[in-house]
């Protein structure tokens, strides 16, 4: 059976119409003589008309491709602001928020119209770096699918409802409302934190779609509190990483890639270069960029990271690991015993035990003040498992009469979504304020909002908000 290649969707849904303007892209033959059935590389014909079809050829084919597209006309200002100049470009300094990144950026605007997002150099911790994701933002901009006002389900549809109508119902189904819940991701704004909690009868519950719960509680455990360090890699000689990708997607990326390669940096007078081991299951954009890359099963990493321990002496006892592992854990060991309190180790694992194992090996080569930062601490990502997990068997007991969701998207991104989609048919009241679209199943009362707006804990509280 000869296998069957398409050249687009219309080729399979269409095959009639497809073939059709395959016909019909150049209509009219071309006026060449003397051309037999064996084709143009075969044909007997003159200099002149071998130049005559390859003329012909390429303006056919250019106006084959010039399709009709949707004419736009400059309509100058009526009455222009004094502050807009046209063609002129302003800079305006702002912040990218998206998925437990902050970032501080410039948008280019023309015309009043967002046309480039950069990195503000004037941030100390980012020195105008940017990711991928930072630079594809100014594309949501012009999405047409963004929702301009509330949406109401009624039935099957979701009807167009107003800000006043919203506060009205919302406020009034709250106010009769047992146990309710803002779920969120994690909310790095002081105003914002401050404003909640002036609201006792709101509950608020962090959610990450990646969690970094296990740092967080090893952290705690170690003593130095429910939070995330600062790790300076350009004060690092030595550098192992557990499967981490920090230059890809682990914590701070954009910050850390910016101190990383100034310790990859070679100086004239002091050629000196960090050394960068890196232990991971799975290839990524870190371990590229290694000096010496081993690989392991996933299954492994608390297992690396004992070996490590033992190996610099930190009183563990070492698994077996096969040969190659275990002479690149001895040989990394040695490099980061010589290092001292300029080595460091980070680890991707989401385990709190794995993590604490790690917190060993950096306490007991020094790290702590000198490449890891706990007085400048990471707010991005606070979120703990067990509180989600915790909100998850109260929905599904029927402990919760009514939730706000807010940016955070459990039914898409939790690796048991249908779960929580599930336990969402079990509340009364459900109001959303979605970052994206999001198919959330059938819900009883489902409000798509913009931003949840604070009159509805007004009216609980009875009490004003400045």
């Amino acid at each position: 059976m000869s296998k069957k290649y398409w050249q687009g969707f219309g080729e399979i849904n269409d095959p009639e119409n497809f073939q059709k303007n395959v016909r019909d892209e150049f209509r009219d033959e071309l006026p060449f003589e003397d051309f037999d059935s064996k084709g143009l590389l075969d044909a007997k014909a003159p200099r002149r008309d071998f130049l005559k079809y390859l003329g012909f050829s390429t303006a056919a084919a250019t106006l084959a491709a010039s399709c009709k597209t949707k004419v736009r006309e400059a309509i100058p200002y009526a009455f222009r602001p004094e502050s807009i100049v046209p063609g002129e470009a302003k800079y305006y300094a702002t912040t990218y928020v998206q998925g437990g990144d902050v970032v501080p950026v410039l948008a280019k605007v023309r015309d009043g119209r967002p046309i480039k997002i950069e990195g503000n150099d004037k941030a100390s911790f980012t020195n105008g770096g940017t990711s991928a994701a930072v630079q594809a933002s100014v594309l949501d901009l012009y999405d047409t699918h963004r929702l301009r006002f509330p949406q109401r389900k009624a039935g099957d549809k979701f009807e167009e409802s107003t800000y006043e109508h919203l506060d009205k119902t919302i406020g009034a189904e709250l106010a009769v409302a047992g146990q309710i819940v803002l779920l969120s991701n994690t909310i790095t704004s002081p105003s914002t934190l401050d404003i909640i909690s002036k609201f006792p009868k709101i509950r608020l519950v962090q959610y990450d779609t990646v969690s970094y719960s296990g740092m967080l509680l090893a952290n705690e455990a170690s003593g130095f509190g429910r939070s995330l360090p600062t790790y300076k890699f350009e004060n690092a000689d030595v550098i192992i990483s557990l499967g981490a990708d920090f230059l890809g997607t682990w914590l701070n990326p954009i910050e850390q890639a910016s101190g990383y390669a100034k310790g990859r940096k070679i100086d004239e007078k002091n050629p000196k270069m960090n050394k960068h081991y890196h232990f991971e299951g799975h290839l990524s954009m870190t371990g590229s960029n290694a000096d010496e890359r081993f690989s392991h099963r996933p299954s492994q990493t608390g297992a690396v990271a004992l070996a490590l321990l033992a190996a610099i002496g930190g009183g563990a006892t070492a698994p077996a690991l096969d040969a190659k592992l275990s002479a690149g854990i001895s040989k990394a060991a040695a490099d980061l015993k010589a290092a001292g309190a300029r080595g460091l180790v980070v680890c991707g694992s989401n385990d709190a035990n794995v993590q604490t194992v790690v917190n060993a090996i950096n306490g007991a080569i020094g790290a702590y003040g000198s490449t890891i930062d706990f007085s400048r601490t990471s707010n991005t990502s606070k979120a703990i498992d067990k509180d989600f997990a915790d909100l998850l068997a109260q929905m599904e007991s029927g402990q919760v009469s009514a939730i706000l969701i807010h940016g955070a998207n459990p039914a898409y991104d939790y690796f048991d979504g249908a779960r929580f989609a599930n336990a969402l048919k079990k509340l009364k009241h459900l109001y959303r304020s979605p970052t994206e679209w999001t198919k959330l199943h059938s819900c009883v009362n489902i409000f798509y909002l913009h931003t949840i707006t604070w009159k509805a804990g007004e009216m609980l509280n009875q009490k004003a908000v400045s």
